[in-house]
C-alpha cells in the first residue's frame, strides 16, 4: 500500500511544466483586466455615495490635509535638497536655452 502512495507522488514531481507557459489564477480581483477592475470600483463609489457613507472633501478639509503632507515631506531634508538642486538646474537649463535663441536671433552663435 506504502509502494503505491510513493509511486503516484514520484510521477506527480517528475512532471515537467517547463514548456508551459505560466497560468495565472482566473479567481480574484487582481486577476482580471484593469477596465473590469475599474468597472467594479466605479459601482462601489456610486454605492457608498448613495448610502451616504462616502466622504467629500471640503476646501477646507483638503487644504489641511495638503498642509499636512506638505509638512510631513519637508521634515526629509534630503528629499527638498534634491528637490531644489533639480529646480536650480532645470532654471539653469531654460535660461541658457533662452540665451541661445536670442543669439540665434541676431546672428551669432
Amino acid at each position: 500500500m506504502e509502494d503505491m502512495r510513493f509511486n503516484q507522488a514520484s510521477t506527480v514531481a517528475t512532471h515537467d511544466k517547463s514548456n508551459e507557459p505560466k497560468k495565472h489564477s482566473k479567481r480574484g480581483f487582481a486577476s482580471m483586466d484593469p477596465e473590469q477592475q475599474r468597472a467594479i470600483s466605479r459601482e462601489g463609489g456610486r454605492a457608498a455615495h448613495q448610502q451616504g457613507v462616502a466622504h467629500k472633501f471640503t476646501s477646507e478639509e483638503a487644504r489641511a490635509a495638503g498642509r499636512k503632507g506638505g509638512i510631513a515631506v519637508s521634515r526629509n531634508r534630503e528629499h527638498m535638497a534634491a528637490i531644489g538642486r533639480k529646480g536650480g538646474t532645470n532654471r539653469g537649463k531654460k535660461k541658457n536655452a533662452m540665451a541661445n535663441a536670442s543669439n540665434e536671433g541676431n546672428g551669432q552663435l
